[in-house]
């Protein structure tokens, strides 16, 4: 899987994850926020514009602004899985 199928199938997990704790309109209204990221109504990234990175960044940063550490705690077993992407603090 390429970087950027990696990115997408990841930050659609992290919404995912997101929608069972914040509900999925919620969850999908924050990832919306990020301008580099479409997503369906379903909550699955459809593209990423730019730097994948960045949009990961500021997605996370949309759900820490809610739940606070909540956010990075309940991520650390999705960035597991996906060893080839750095980390985000």
């Amino acid at each position: 899987m390429d970087q950027a199928l990696q990115y997408a199938a990841m930050i659609s997990e992290i919404i995912a994850k997101q929608s069972i704790i914040l509900g999925p309109d919620i969850a999908i209204l924050k990832a919306r926020n990020v301008a580099e990221l479409a997503v369906s109504d379903q909550g699955k990234v459809t593209d990423i514009k730019g730097e994948p990175a960045v949009a990961l960044q500021k997605l996370i940063n949309e759900y820490v602004e809610l739940s606070g550490m909540i956010v990075k705690n309940t991520l650390s077993s999705i960035f597991d899985k996906y060893p080839d992407i750095k980390k985000v603090e």
